[in-house]
C-alpha cells in the first residue's frame, strides 16, 4: 500500500496557532501548481505499487480552482497507478465551500455544477472540513476565516454529495470550559459526521499565539485543561459508536481514514509540493519549506529536497512512536523480527514502570496504551525510545 500527499501552500489568512508552511499571497498559485505537476513527473519512479490514498492538504486546498484541481489530478493519473477504490481526500475550509456555492446560487443563472459536484468529478471522495470550533469566540481567538454558521452550512451541504466526511476540532484552548468542549462535540454528533479529528491546542514557536501568550494578551495553554477535554472526548465518542483508532482520530466503523492508517502503520508515501515529506521504510525526504526556492529549483528541473537514510535505531523509535498511538499498539513479535531480540527485551524493560502505573498493558502480543495512559502516549513512547543499545 502506498500513499500520495500533495501540499497546497496557500491560505487566505494566518491562523494564530498554525506553524505549517503556507503563504497568504496567491500570486504564485498557478506557478506552484505547475511545479507540483512537474514534481509528480520527476518523482514518478519513487512509487511502483498501486496508490491507495491521495491526500490534498496544506495550507488550504479548497483555494484551488477547478482548472488547477483538474491539472493536478491529470498529472497524478498520467504518471501513477491509482486504485479504483483509493481514498481521495481534500482539505477544505467552510468559508470556501459556502461562499462558492452561495455565489453560484445567487448569480441568477443555474451553474452546471456546485463546488461539491466539481470535487466529485475530479475523483475526490472524502472531504476534510476545518471547523476547529462551533463557537465564534474560539474562531476569533484562532483567527479563522470562517464563521460558525458557515461551518454548519458547509457540513450540511457537503453531506448532500459525500458520505465520507471528517471535521477537525481543537480542544484545550484558553478559556474553553469543559461544558463548551462538550457542546462542540454534541454539535458534531448532531450533524452526524462519521469521522472527527481532534487536536489539543499547542503553542508552537514563531506563531502569533506564542507571542500573544508571552505578552499576556491570551491566557496560557494548560495541560490539565487539555487532559480533561481529552477524557471527555474519549468518553463521548465511545458512547456515540466512534472508534478511537489513533490518538487524535475517531471514526465510525468503516470510516477510518485510510490515509491516517497508512501513516501510523508505517506505509510508504510520497509527498509533493513545498515542505512536503516522504517516507519509504528506510529513507525519509522533505522538500524545502519556501515557495520561491521551491519554484526556482523546480523550474530548473531540480528536486528541492533533502534525504536521509534512517538508522536501525531511528526506525525502531519511529515504529514505537507511530504504533503506540494506535488502538493496535506495538507488535512485540514484529519488533523482534524487524530489529532483533535485544530490541524487544529493551522495550519491555523500559515499559516496566508504565505497566506498574497501569499506563501500558500487553494483550495478545501487542503492547498497548491504557485509557488511563492515553493522553500521555507521546511521553510514554519517548520513554521507550532507544538511545544506545550497543
Amino acid at each position: 500500500m502506498a500513499g500520495l500527499y500533495i501540499h497546497i501552500p496557500f491560505c487566505k489568512q494566518a491562523c494564530h496557532y498554525c506553524d505549517f508552511h503556507f503563504s497568504t499571497s496567491l500570486k504564485n498559485k498557478k506557478r506552484i501548481v505547475d511545479a507540483i505537476c512537474k514534481e509528480l513527473v520527476l518523482r514518478k519512479g519513487e512509487i511502483s505499487e498501486e496508490i491507495q490514498t491521495v491526500y490534498l492538504g496544506g495550507g488550504t486546498p479548497s483555494l484551488l480552482s477547478e482548472t488547477e484541481l483538474n491539472q493536478i489530478f491529470e498529472a497524478i493519473h498520467q504518471h501513477f497507478s491509482v486504485s479504483k477504490e483509493a481514498e481521495i481526500t481534500l482539505e477544505a475550509n467552510p468559508d470556501d465551500l459556502v461562499s462558492v456555492r452561495a455565489l453560484r446560487q445567487d448569480s441568477g443563472q443555474a451553474p452546471s455544477r456546485t463546488i461539491f459536484e466539481t470535487y466529485k468529478k475530479t475523483g475526490i471522495n472524502r472531504l476534510s472540513i476545518g471547523v476547529q470550533s462551533f463557537f465564534e469566540e474560539d474562531l476569533q481567538l484562532m483567527n479563522r476565516a470562517h464563521h460558525v454558521e458557515e461551518a454548519i452550512q458547509s457540513i450540511e451541504w457537503a453531506k448532500e454529495y459525500f458520505n465520507n466526511i471528517t471535521i477537525d476540532l481543537i480542544y484545550g484552548m484558553p478559556n474553553m470550559s469543559n461544558e463548551r468542549w462538550f457542546q462542540n462535540l454534541e454539535k458534531a454528533f448532531e450533524l452526524e459526521v462519521p469521522h472527527i479529528s481532534c487536536y489539543a491546542l499547542t503553542v508552537e514557536p514563531k506563531t502569533a499565539l506564542k507571542t500573544f501568550i508571552e505578552k499576556g494578551i491570551i491566557s496560557p495553554v494548560e495541560d490539565e485543561v487539555a487532559q480533561a477535554h481529552h477524557q471527555i472526548l474519549v468518553e463521548e465518542t465511545e458512547k456515540r459508536g466512534f472508534v478511537n483508532y489513533e490518538f487524535s482520530n475517531f471514526g465510525k466503523p468503516g470510516f477510518e481514514s485510510q490515509n491516517n492508517l497508512a501513516y501510523w502503520q508505517g506505509k510508504s508515501y510520497l509527498g509533493v509540493g513545498p515542505s512536503a515529506h516522504s517516507f519509504h521504510g528506510k529513507t525519509r525526504s522533505w522538500n524545502v519549506a519556501n515557495n520561491v526556492k521551491y519554484l526556482k529549483e523546480m523550474e530548473q528541473n531540480k528536486l528541492p529536497l533533502e534525504r536521509e537514510t534512517l538508522s536501525k535505531k531511528d526506525r525502531y523509535n519511529e515504529y514505537v512512536m507511530t504504533r503506540l498511538r494506535t488502538m493496535w499498539g506495538v507488535n512485540l513479535i514484529e519488533i523482534e523480527e524487524l530489529f532483533g531480540k535485544k530490541y524487544k527485551d529493551y522495550l519491555l524493560q523500559q515499559a516496566e514502570i508504565h505497566f506498574k502505573n497501569k499506563f501500558l498493558f500487553e494483550e495478545n502480543g501487542q503492547l498497548k496504551v491504557s485509557k488511563k495512559g492515553k493522553f500521555l502516549s507521546d511521553g510514554i513512547a519517548s520513554d521507550l525510545f532507544l538511545v544506545n543499545l550497543d
